[in-house]
């Protein structure tokens, strides 16, 4: 958007799964977008990130934003995000369960909290097909996962500079399966139209929270919108093909 506003060009690297809508929005801005294969790694010449920077490289005046390196990334949250925790908690909560990404999220609103509210437990979301979840063997991919990695945003084969793990206190694992359902759930239950790393980060509070007390009180970063997602997990023929959905329970519960 500032871009477009600006007038800059702009030149988006993106890996093939994310969603087309995002592909959509970004062209209508003016963007040129280039897509890279999911599975390359982070310094692949092919990859996102090294090939954002290759591309770069090769233009006048050019400028890589970077949100996996960018020290801003985490600093915003630490000076906003946090804040806007602190403040409509009163200053007393006693878990917060949040995706991780870049790790700007966990890390900015991790070093705040752990200032204001040492007592504060950070639960860190990862989805399987991550390798940011620690200990390492909390990240090997149970047989029975059908599939993973398909949640944009979170969960990724390398941890970026921005991610800060000593903050993050206790991590969860979940499936794309759980993911989307949950998603689903928070829109049709609570009327949050909400993207899939929400549902990732719910479903692990949801097993996280069982350790607290009645009393206590547990914050979860719901981080994305349902809009870049309507070709996808709010597809129910997207969710039944990927077998996430199986169309029988589906037309039960709808006669239900």
């Amino acid at each position: 958007m500032v871009a477009a506003i600006k007038g800059y060009k702009m030149v988006v690297v993106m890996p093939m799964k994310m969603s087309k809508e995002k592909v959509y929005t970004m062209k209508a801005l003016g963007a040129k977008i280039i897509r890279t294969q999911n599975d390359k790694s982070y310094d692949h010449p092919e990859g996102m990130i090294a090939g954002a920077h290759r591309i770069a490289s090769q233009m006048k005046n050019a400028v890589v934003l970077d949100q996996f390196r960018n020290p801003n990334n985490p600093l915003s949250h630490y000076e906003t995000t946090a804040e806007e925790i602190l403040r409509d908690t009163g200053g007393k909560v006693d878990m917060i369960v949040l995706g991780c990404g870049t790790g700007g999220t966990a890390s900015g609103i991790g070093r705040k909290i752990k200032e204001k509210c040492p007592s504060c437990k950070l639960v860190g979301a990862d989805p399987f097909g991550s390798i940011l979840a620690q200990p390492q063997s909390l990240n090997d991919v149970p047989e029975n996962q059908i599939s993973y990695n398909e949640v944009e945003g979170i969960g990724y084969s390398f941890a970026a500079t921005t991610l800060d793990r000593n903050v993050i206190d206790q991590w969860g694992k979940c499936g794309d399966k759980d993911t989307f359902l949950m998603a689903r759930r928070l829109i049709k239950s609570e009327g949050l139209l909400v993207g899939g790393s929400s549902g990732t980060a719910m479903h692990v509070a949801c097993q996280a929270a069982k350790s607290l007390r009645p009393d206590q009180r547990c914050v979860v970063i719901l981080a994305d919108g349902v809009r870049n997602y309507l070709t996808k997990f709010i597809s129910d023929e997207w969710m039944i093909e990927k077998g996430f959905l199986d169309e029988a329970e589906e037309l039960e519960e709808m006669i239900q």
